[in-house]
């Protein structure tokens, strides 16, 4: 049996599930459905944004699945439209009124966008909401070392989570590392690669093989052993069972270090470089 941790401590002393749900792209009343599916099947972290236009449902699929509030961490995102500061604290209340809730366990600024310079103010403004109680944890998403180092260095607040691509194809070593020192979490978006998702590859293949797992629980399990919280999104109830069920076995340093190996400079699944790519 595996002492993996399901769950994990951030740097402003609260915890979160090793595993979470990412609701992209769930709407609607199916949206809904399988999300009080995902509840009911374990889930504790879901996982949304202002720009997925789904907080709404996931506002009612917590209401709904009747499991108690204290019980789920809700995660959501600023998009690039609202970094000044006074639209940030805007998008963050809006963002708690269409979820339902009183306070947001967790708020990400969701790219940076740095041609237009203003992620500093809507990490002032995440910074501010905490204070004010309006969120508890905060982070950022997408984020580069020099990204995180300028927000530190003007606010003395380092983040408690980034969450950024990752997945054996794109294994971020090197922002791992900068985490790891900062006290920075690690979530990882698109954790199987979505449609590239290296299920056939020999390393993940024969680990899956060897004990007895899917290839997408030889995955998971990859992160949760890189000290990654995965965010992998199904609407099907068996999967969803599948992809919480990676606690009974775990992959030998060999075993991670051929699937890291699999990691390529041409690696992300689209033109997301942070540096570059601007979403708003």
């Amino acid at each position: 049996m595996s002492s993996t941790p399901t769950t994990l401590t951030l740097n402003d002393g609260t915890t979160v599930p090793a595993i979470g749900f990412g609701t992209y792209p769930l709407k609607g009343e199916d949206g809904i459905e399988a999300m009080v599916g995902a509840l009911e099947n374990g889930y504790r972290h879901l996982d949304t944004a202002v720009n997925y236009e789904n907080e709404t449902e996931v506002g009612e699929a917590l209401r709904r699945s009747g499991i108690p509030r204290e019980e789920v961490v809700v995660a959501t995102k600023i998009p690039g439209r609202f970094h000044e500061l006074d639209l940030a604290l805007q998008s963050l209340r809006d963002s708690a009124a269409r979820l339902g809730l009183e306070q947001l366990d967790l708020a990400l600024i969701h790219w940076p966008n740095p041609s237009r310079d203003l992620y500093p103010q809507a990490w002032q403004a995440l910074v501010q909401a905490q204070q004010e109680g309006l969120v508890r944890s905060i982070g950022v998403s997408n984020f580069t070392e020099a990204h995180l180092a300028r927000i530190i260095d003007e606010s003395g607040v380092t983040p408690a989570v980034n969450q950024v691509e990752l997945h054996p194809y794109f294994p971020q070593e090197q922002m791992r590392t900068v985490h790891a020192e900062l006290g920075i979490l690690t979530q990882a978006w698109s954790p199987m690669g979505k449609r590239n998702a290296p299920f056939a590859e020999p390393p993940v293949a024969d680990a899956a093989a060897t004990h007895g797992v899917t290839p997408g629980q030889v995955i998971l399990r990859w992160h949760l052993q890189l000290g990654a919280m995965p965010l992998p999104k199904s609407a099907t109830a068996s999967r969803q069972r599948d992809n919480l069920d990676v606690f009974g076995f775990e992959l030998t340093d060999d075993e991670v270090a051929a699937i890291t190996a699999l990691g390529r400079p041409d690696g992300r699944l689209f033109d997301g470089d942070p540096d570059t790519h601007e979403e708003m």
